[in-house]
């Protein structure tokens, strides 16, 4: 394995993909279609998951509170705690609704920028239906396999945050551990995908990259998880997630690794 995927500096490394990808998207006008498309997607969907759970939520505690004693006090508190929670929980169900939805477009822009970066021709593929449907489905059936792993992982999180103080602590450690690793499995997944790995493979990728890929994970997560910003981090970090592909799995599959 490269030294460099080893070193804490690598760390920092895949902490600024984002930020190099906004650069390098920026550049290349012709990228642009692929990540304008995808956005529209996320802020329609997004501003449906807004408007809709927001909603719900708040005429539900209305119903909820009813004639209590200071009913506007805790109508109050309630709607504040609603409003945190619903801003997580939307930037959870952003992604996964929107990775699925604009699977068709991130994949052209994630293949397109591999074949800019690596220096390989790329020859465009018409877009056909049946194929973009494959995709949406086989990315339905990725989103499932994640979703078992967050279960598989968050249960036994659930019971140790029941004991006082320490496992509280490991609990919150092992729920941002949790996040940062469907995030790399998230933004990671394009060019992945291409080489047909298996989920187990696509994981394993993961943990190899460390701590590059923590690095990467805890960036995208934390843009992710900005209420509207989110709208347009997607394809941001798909592109980043196909950077980080080309040149860390380059780096560690070349001779000095």
């Amino acid at each position: 394995m490269s030294t460099m995927l080893q070193t804490p500096a690598s760390f920092v490394s895949g902490l600024l993909y984002p930020f190099r990808a906004l650069s390098l998207i920026n550049r290349t006008p012709d990228l642009w279609r692929f990540v304008v498309i995808p956005i529209v997607i996320n802020i329609v969907v997004g501003l449906f998951l807004y408007a809709s759970l927001f909603v719900a939520g708040f005429q539900a505690i209305e119903r909820l509170v009813g004639n209590f004693a200071f009913a506007e006090v805790v109508e109050v508190v309630l709607q504040a705690l609603l409003f945190v929670v619903l801003l997580a929980l939307i930037g959870f169900l952003l992604v996964r609704f929107g990775v699925v939805l604009g699977s068709p477009w991130y994949g052209e822009l994630s293949e397109r920028l591999e074949s800019k970066l690596s220096g390989v021709q790329y020859t465009p593929k018409a877009v056909q239906w049946h194929t973009a449907l494959r995709d949406i489905l086989r990315a339905l059936l990725y989103e499932l396999k994640k979703l078992l792993l967050t279960i598989v992982v968050g249960l036994p999180l659930l019971l140790v945050n029941l004991i006082p103080v320490a496992g509280q602590m490991v609990a919150a450690s092992g729920w941002f551990v949790l996040g940062v690793t469907i995030t790399c499995l998230d933004f990671f997944d394009p060019p992945l995908e291409r080489r047909r790995y298996s989920f187990r493979r696509k994981l394993s990728h993961v943990f190899r990259m460390m701590p590059a890929s923590a690095g990467f994970g805890l960036a995208c997560f934390s843009l992710v998880t900005i209420p509207f910003i989110n709208l347009l981090a997607i394809p941001l970090c798909i592109a980043a997630g196909t950077m980080f592909y080309c040149e860390q799995a380059g780096r560690q599959q070349s001779p000095q690794a």
